[in-house]
């Protein structure tokens, strides 16, 4: 599926900082825990929990965030809808890479169990 240039753009320099703490509130308010988030960040980057905070602290964009990541060899196991989209259909590598983010984010608020977002 095409995304629009200007919608990848936005993505490139759109700050981590801001959007951590929104997805922070969204799993909480539905009963997780920040750890249960950072777990999932880190399965899909390889970062851990020090580097997140560091990374927040900094205010990249999500462009340095993916730069600096390890995608898991399972990313590809992400599949489904997120925001009308298929993860797997989009063609924009760093688009795609936010997106897997935000369907492991709303995995983790609809309350699946860590095991199946972790695709282990």
């Amino acid at each position: 599926m095409q995304n629009s240039e200007l919608q990848n753009q936005r993505f490139a320099v759109m700050l981590f900082s801001t959007v951590y703490p929104l997805y922070l509130n969204k799993v909480v308010r539905k009963g997780r825990t920040q750890e249960e988030l950072n777990q999932v960040i880190t399965w899909l980057t390889g970062f851990d929990t020090a580097k997140i905070e560091a990374l927040v602290a900094d205010k990249v964009t999500f462009d340095t965030f993916f730069q600096q990541a390890s995608l898991h060899p399972n990313t590809s196991l992400i599949t489904g809808l997120i925001c009308g989209y298929r993860v797997e259909e989009i063609t924009n590598p760093l688009t795609q890479k936010v997106r897997y983010l935000d369907k492991l984010v709303d995995e983790l608020a609809k309350g699946k169990s860590i095991d199946k977002i972790l695709r282990k």
